[in-house]
């Protein structure tokens, strides 16, 4: 008897823990998991991580245009005079945190007495910058706030404010992917380009599973008249090309970052009734949609608690293709100028802003967003058809 193997597939264990374990062994499925999972982290965390936290990323420095990845310069951080405003974390996180300082590119500073001499970088070879003087008080203003931390409350001494400038307001700034034409951090484009992706095909998929679940399970559920009107409307919808459906509720309810959330949902809701539908017309003939009808349970039960469960698999699945689907979406959409509208970043709008620099030495500008577009879906699409063969029950658990 010790020459007999144990057959593998005597395992026992549910469907779930055995399509988990079907996934698992896909190596590309988890590797393209893993990096939805870190896009998303990156998303959420937003203006925290980027090294632009501005609103929108927004931060434009001509002086800085185009440079290439791996660029730093010195800057001075002068202290723009307005109030200083104190934002929680979240709200950072969220929105940004709005500009307080006025970043000056430079090469070369000096101290003269009390104040400060600079000469401004102008990114050529040499650089023949212009010199400027600032005084070291309005650099750091309002300097009442800082003379209340030194010597109880007397203003600071020239010394003090030497110090301060030097150790809180001159360093070296750095640019990891460099700087687009208008000088903006590419990096933190990029970063907050990731959040605009991910909302809009999360929305969009949410958007079309509640339309598409609704409107599948009733005409499948209920059939009759009530099933050829949906299946009308299904038909009637499915004949227009989605891209143009989608450009013409984009003109109804104009250009910005919601309505694009709403047009791409309102687009992909056609499919997921469909299956919805098929998977109800078989499963309503079964034994315990019988016993609930019997036992006098409602209609809104019997779909909701019996039917709809039996239907989780093929919807995840269309939900991870939809995902994808409503990423290239969108940016095809802003790439026209109809979708998501500056300043607001997104990996459409790079691409055409950039896209002329192709034929140029800056084709990062543009191949950047398009690498980022293209990982996003084909993680999607790989994660799709992971969980379709992990979910199919024909398959045996080898």
């Amino acid at each position: 008897m010790k020459f007999f193997k144990k057959k593998k597939y005597q395992s026992s264990g549910s469907l779930s823990s055995l399509a988990i374990r079907r996934f698992k062994r896909n190596k590309l499925a988890m590797g393209a998991l893993l990096f939805i999972f870190f896009t998303s982290f990156v998303a959420i965390l937003g203006y925290l991580i980027t090294p632009d936290s501005t609103p929108y990323a927004n931060n434009q420095s001509l002086e800085l245009a185009t440079k290439k990845p791996g660029f730093s310069v010195l800057v001075l951080n002068r202290r723009l005079n307005k109030p200083k405003t104190d934002i929680s974390w979240f709200h950072k996180m969220l929105y940004g945190a709005p500009k307080e300082f006025e970043s000056i590119p430079i090469v070369s500073y000096k101290f003269v007495g009390d104040n400060i001499e600079v000469e401004h970088y102008t990114g050529m070879s040499p650089n023949e910058g212009a010199i400027e003087t600032y005084k070291l008080v309005d650099i750091i203003f309002p300097f009442s706030k800082y003379s209340q931390n030194i010597n109880n409350d007397k203003p600071p001494s020239i010394k003090e404010l030497r110090m301060i400038v030097e150790r809180s307001y001159i360093f070296e700034k750095h640019f990891l992917l460099g700087t687009d034409p208008f000088g903006r951090d590419l990096l933190s484009q990029l970063i907050i380009g990731t959040r605009v992706s991910l909302s809009v095909g999360f929305i969009a998929v949410l958007i079309s599973l509640i339309i598409g679940i609704t409107l599948g399970a009733i005409a499948g559920y209920f059939g009759g008249w009530v099933d050829n009107l949906i299946v009308w409307f299904i038909n009637v919808v499915w004949s227009i090309p989605t891209l143009l459906l989608v450009i013409a509720i984009t003109m109804a309810l104009g250009k910005g970052y919601w309505q694009v959330f709403i047009a791409v949902g309102l687009t992909m809701w056609v499919e997921v009734a469909r299956v919805v539908r098929g998977q109800v017309l078989s499963i309503r003939q079964k034994e315990f949609v019988e016993a609930g009808t019997a036992l006098g349970y409602s209609h809104t039960r019997i779909i909701f608690h019996h039917i709809l469960p039996n239907v989780i698999s093929p919807l995840i699945v269309i939900s991870a293709a939809n995902f994808a689907a409503a990423i290239l979406i969108e940016a095809g959409l802003s790439f026209l100028g109809i979708g998501v509208q500056p300043p607001v970043p997104s990996w459409g709008i790079m691409i055409k802003e950039h896209y002329g620099y192709i034929i140029l030495d800056y084709a990062y500008l543009a191949i950047l967003p398009g690498l980022a577009i293209m990982f996003m879906v084909l993680a999607f699409m790989v994660v799709g058809n992971a969980l379709r063969d992990a979910l199919d029950v024909k398959l045996v658990d080898d």
